[in-house]
């Protein structure tokens, strides 16, 4: 499993929407939007490293040309961990 934890090039929450809801990634398995010191970090869980890398190599770029125009405004910042290990609450 792989996280990611991306800035997206936009300060507004109606242009992030868009961006999120525009279509379901192969491999996501969930996806959070947060705001940190005035900027929107993105937290994705991914199947694989493999998953997220294609993704932001074949897929991110094109969502950000039709929802903020072909020149966006700077490409996300993204940091990548591995998930050692994974703790769901016991019901």
């Amino acid at each position: 499993m792989w996280l990611t934890i991306a800035t997206p090039p936009t300060d507004s929450l109606e242009k992030l929407d868009q961006m999120m809801g525009s279509f379901t990634p192969d491999g996501l398995r969930a996806r959070y939007a947060c705001q940190a010191d005035g900027k929107f970090q993105i937290i994705a869980v991914w199947e694989s490293k493999d998953h997220a890398d294609r993704f932001f190599r074949e897929s991110l770029g094109p969502v950000l040309a039709r929802v903020l125009g072909p020149e966006p405004s700077g490409a996300p910042t993204v940091t990548g961990l591995e998930v050692l290990r994974e703790f769901v609450p016991v019901s």
